[in-house]
Formats: structure tokens, sequence, C-alpha cells
């Protein structure tokens, strides 16, 4: 018989304080190979059959590649079985102080191996359609990842303020307005003026952020890949912010669906069966 890990209880109260304080922690050992094996099948079956939301973030010469796909939860069974079959519901409740914990949206992220494409330095929450703080977002690899490879969070970050928000490749300004959001600080190449937190991961280990904390990562070397599944949670006080261009992802049709400032209660953002008790 399979046993499962009781997730809730590995947020324990000095976790909970760490997320709030830092707005990144990692829990150990959160899923187990069962878990870990069946979401691997739903990631190789995104990468045969990717979607029209899928782009590849790497340049043309890069030797390695770094694909992105979003949205897939609804088409891939494997996503959704891991997404609603766990305990992870409780566990981001918990994180965010919410009684509630409602699905955003997942992405998937993989690196080959040789990849040297950056992921750089940004903030999550201004690309996106909502607002508010009780958020968080889980990246999960299912391959090791050495502490180089792995994400980075400049602590504290995700108590503002928003920073302009760019094109990864190029760089570009295409949603805010140039000038109109302070710029982001070069973090690498100021690194001892922050305190960066990173953590070297075997699969069934989760890093939780902020959808505000400042975050990036390098490319891959050696031949390891790295494919992570990262899954957007939303708790009880963020609501709809329509924005005036296309955000990443996109959700067509919602500014007809859901008002402005209205909670984010709509089928393509479920509540999750695991709500946190006593928070």
């Amino acid at each position: 018989m399979t046993q499962y890990i009781d997730t809730p209880s590995l947020v324990t109260p000095e976790i909970a304080d760490a997320y709030e304080r830092d707005g990144a922690v990692c829990i150990r050992g959160l899923f187990n190979k069962e878990q870990i094996e069946g979401l691997t099948k739903g990631i190789e079956e995104n990468l045969k059959n990717p979607s029209p939301r899928a782009k590849v973030a790497s340049q043309p010469d890069d030797p390695g590649w770094f694909f992105e796909d979003f949205c897939n939860w609804q088409e891939i069974a494997a996503y959704k079985k891991f997404i609603f079959d766990s305990h992870i519901g409780q566990v981001v409740a918990k994180l965010m102080h919410s009684q509630h914990a409602r699905l955003y949206h997942d992405h998937l992220l993989v690196k080959e191996p040789g990849t040297r494409q950056r992921t750089p330095w940004h903030q999550d929450q201004p690309y996106y359609n909502v607002e508010g703080h009780q958020n968080v977002s889980m990246w999960l690899p299912v391959d090791p990842v050495s502490r180089e490879s792995s994400l980075e969070f400049v602590a504290g970050s995700h108590k503002g303020p928003w920073l302009m928000l760019r094109t990864f490749m190029d760089s570009e300004a295409k949603w805010f307005p140039e000038g109109s959001l302070k710029n982001l600080p070069d973090v690498e190449a100021n690194r001892d003026e922050y305190e960066i937190l990173s953590w070297a991961l075997e699969p069934g280990d989760a890093v939780f952020f902020n959808m505000l904390t400042l975050h990036g990562s390098a490319g891959v070397s050696g031949g390891q890949r790295r494919r992570a599944f990262s899954v957007r949670f939303l708790g009880d006080d963020m609501t709809h912010a329509p924005r005036h261009w296309t955000t990443s992802p996109p959700f067509p049709g919602l500014d007809n669906e859901l008002a402005t400032g209205a909670p984010m209660d709509h089928p393509l953002f479920p509540l999750l069966t695991g709500t946190a008790e006593g928070v």
C-alpha cells in the first residue's frame, strides 16, 4: 500500500513565519515517489503535445533549450491528479494564512542540458491579472537540481514595491510604460548587497514563494535536465485586476465574466479540496 506523506504537518510554525518574513521557503520531502513519477509522465506528455500557449524562451544559438507551457491542468490528467489529489491546498493555505486556497494556473518550465539562457531577476505578480497579498507559487523539480541551477530569491522583496517587468529575451517594456514603475535593481552585479536564498533540491522537495518575491535562475550546465512544474495559488484576499495588455498567461474573455475587484470565483480557478484549519 502506498504511504502518503501528511503534507500539512510539514508546514511548521517556523516555516510559516519564514514565508511571511522572507517571501520564499523550501519544504523537503513534500511529495512521494509515486506522485513524482505520475507528474513526470504528465510533463513528458506536455512536451510531446505542447499547447498553443507554449513558447521557447531561449535563443536559437543556445546549445540547450528553455521551454515553457501554461494552463494545462484541464487537458493533462496527470497534472489534474497531482494538484487535486494531494494535500497541496492545505499546505499553501497555511503558508498564506488563508482559509481557502484556489488554483490560479500551472506552468511547466524545462531547461535541457547545456541551456545558457538565464531566467532574469523578476517579480511574477506584475505579469498577472490579480491583486492582493495572499498568494503563493510552488516550484517543484522532478529532476535533482544543484544549488547553481536552482531558483534564487531576494529575501523580503515580496513586501514591495512593484518593479518594472520586461520581456526575458530582449528586456523590452511591453506592459507598463517606461518610467511608470521603479526599475529592477541589478542584483547579479551586486549580489553581496542582498540576502539571496536558494536550495539544492531532490525530487519531492519544493520551494514556495510570493508572487512579488524577486527571483531568477541561471542556465543548466552539464548533462542534467531541469524539468520543473510550477503551480500558482490564490488566497482569500486575491481579486481580479483586468489589464490593458495581454497577461502571462492570458485568460481570454475573463474581463467580460469577472468585474474589476471581484473575487476569483470562476470555473477556471477552482477551490482546492484542502483548506487551512485554525489559521
